[in-house]
């Protein structure tokens, strides 16, 4: 995908060894070489500006001041980032940012992190290798389990079996001007306007490979895809065309990454180099004729300034067109390569989670504390967060741990109400909760007396695998898990995700209502209905005393034979009523919940 603030594809998994190498600025007037710990390959870029943020496979997540040169570095050992290995990065028009790894996605808003996984959230994966942000704010996540929207509130999963989708296995995805998704998969292309799918793959289009790792869309609309062994594509909506090494100035027909400039220039990164294209001419960077520090290129962005950072097998580079900067692994007190989490406290100190201990770095000095120097539980280090009196929350393999500088105060399966050692998540409300998410052990809420645990036998909950948490500014807290996420409003319950499903191509004649399946039903039941024609369509539950419970739908839907996943985890048996209304039809059936 690209998009105004970043540029980011899902990359091949490839291990690397970074290596540092310094040479002294006045020795060369053309390359500097310059360092930063991290250790492994390159998955992602993001640029916001002043910031470079750089995901890594193993290594977790790199935030590089692009004036100073200061690096801070989050993983599983020093913040809420649930696993070291960040296959995509956004960045949404409040600067957050939104990670994807292969234990959940994360957003980040340089304080605070919140996990979404599938025990917590409508996420239907927790490998995230993909994500673009549209217009109006939703995020389109790609996982190795399908495609998923999120507007903030409402989750929807597109596979394919429900969707156009040809694969469950996403790798990128990009948004035109128009707002029409362009997903890559590995069985094709696919085009969804919200209502209508398209496929494109080898047998019906130009499309030279159905392996998609990379879209960039251009100011003209023109969709630039790179495949895998199939060489890089252009699709102006009519005409494909094709190229490869045998017809182009294309180093390898294995396209991992593309970024466009704003002068038009197409940036693609191979598995054999990296190659600029001015749509006439075209020129190759490798380790031989650059500062590339190696030749298998993951991950482009191109920041305001025109520089472009190159995510490779050997580092990450900076190219500003005439001198190459690379940094890489050694030069930083971190005291292990894999980061997890980073939390940043009020006198900007990073606090950087890893597999090997807890570091705090104040942009000079690094202090590092370990099981063997402190009161750290675990040395794997996977969540941070940070409340209002300064106090660290410190999640890691070994459970819980409170650091107010001073004294440590350690929270485990034996002393506390928690029901999991593994720490995979926190977050902090504006009372001052913590809301702490375990590897199999649930959520738990914790306000410095009080313990509260949710799991999926006392709420709506969809797994106790919990990966990330986040609270909007309603104080609605979106839980992350293994088996989807999930959000959780004060005084109320924890509320699964509704799918809308359409079963099949058929346009039906007739509107019609069915009886929803199974009936009696616990806790969860399906609702069928037809639509013959486009029109505005509302499905509403109702209490046996004519409350509304929930609104199920309310929007415009396509002709077709729909069905609906009702889950009332939370409410009590009864009878219900479920309303279909259109402006031409009413239907009411009746159901029962059997407890």
């Amino acid at each position: 995908m690209i998009n105004n603030k970043i540029n980011h594809r899902i990359k091949p998994f490839i291990s690397l060894i970074f290596v540092l190498i310094v040479i002294n600025p006045s020795l060369s007037q053309t390359q500097e070489w310059i360092g930063f710990t991290s250790g492994k390959n390159i998955l992602s870029i993001a640029d916001d500006g002043d910031y470079l943020w750089v995901g890594t496979k193993g290594g977790g997540l790199v935030k590089l001041n692009k004036t100073t040169g200061e690096i801070i570095v989050y993983g599983n050992w020093n913040s809420k980032l649930p696993d070291n290995w960040v296959s995509s990065i956004a960045i949404d028009d409040s600067g957050n940012k939104w990670i994807g790894t292969d234990e959940g996605l994360v957003m980040f808003d340089s304080v605070n992190w919140t996990v979404y996984n599938t025990s917590n959230s409508g996420l239907p994966s927790n490998s995230v290798r993909a994500i673009a942000i549209d217009g109006q704010g939703n995020k389109w996540i790609g996982t190795s389990w399908g495609l998923a929207k999120f507007d903030g509130v409402n989750w929807t999963v597109y596979n394919w079996s429900n969707s156009g989708l040809p694969s469950n296995f996403v790798f990128a995805i990009a948004i035109d001007g128009q707002g029409n998704k362009w997903i890559g998969t590995d069985r094709g292309l696919a085009k969804f306007d919200g209502v209508n799918w398209t496929v494109y793959n080898t047998s019906n289009s130009g499309l030279p490979s159905n392996y998609v790792r990379a879209i960039a869309i251009d100011e003209q609309g023109n969709k630039w895809i790179g495949t895998f062994l199939g060489g890089l594509a252009k699709f102006d909506g009519v005409n494909w065309t094709v190229y490869k090494t045998s017809n182009s100035g294309l180093p390898y027909n294995s396209v991992n990454a593309i970024a466009i400039d704003e002068q038009g220039n197409k940036w693609i990164g191979t598995s054999w180099g990296l190659a600029k294209f001015d749509g006439v001419n075209w020129t190759v960077y490798d380790t031989s004729n650059s500062g590339l520090p190696d030749i298998y290129v993951n991950a482009i962005a191109i920041d305001g300034q025109g520089n472009k950072w190159i995510g490779t097998g050997g580092g990450l580079a900076k190219f500003d067109g005439v001198n190459w900067t690379v940094y890489n692994t050694s030069n930083s007190g971190l005291p292990f390569n894999s980061v997890r989490a980073i939390a940043i406290d009020g006198q900007g100190n990073k606090w950087i989670g890893t597999g090997g201990g807890l570091a705090k770095f104040d942009g000079v000095n690094w202090t590092v504390y370990k099981t063997s120097n402190s009161g750290l539980p675990s040395n794997d280090v996977r969540a941070i967060a940070i409340d209002g009196q300064g106090n660290k929350w410190i999640g890691t393999g070994g459970g819980l741990a409170k650091f107010d500088g001073i004294n440590w105060t350690v929270y485990n399966t034996s002393n506390s109400r928690l029901l999991s050692n593994s720490v995979s998540a926190i977050a902090i409300d504006g009372q001052g909760n913590k809301w702490i998410g375990t590897y199999n052990g649930g959520l738990a809420k914790f306000d410095g007396v009080n313990w509260t645990v949710y799991h999926t036998l006392n709420s709506g909950l969809p797994s106790n695998d919990v990966r990330a948490i986040a609270i909007d500014i309603q104080g609605n807290k979106w839980v992350g898990t293994y088996g989807g996420l999930a959000v959780y409003r004060e005084g109320g319950v924890i509320i699964p995700p509704v799918e809308v499903k359409e079963k099949s191509n058929e346009i039906p004649t007739n509107f019609a209502l069915y009886q929803n399946y199974p009936n009696p039903f616990n806790p969860s039941t399906t609702i069928e209905f037809d639509i013959p024609e486009r029109t505005n369509v509302k499905l509403i539950v109702y209490d046996i005393l004519g409350r509304e419970v929930e609104t199920l739908i309310d929007k415009e839907l396509e002709p077709g034979k729909y069905k609906i996943n009702f889950a009332a985890t939370n409410l009590p048996s009864g009878v219900y009523f479920y309303t279909l209304k259109t402006p031409k039809f009413t239907k009411t059936n009746k159901m029962l919940l059997i407890k």
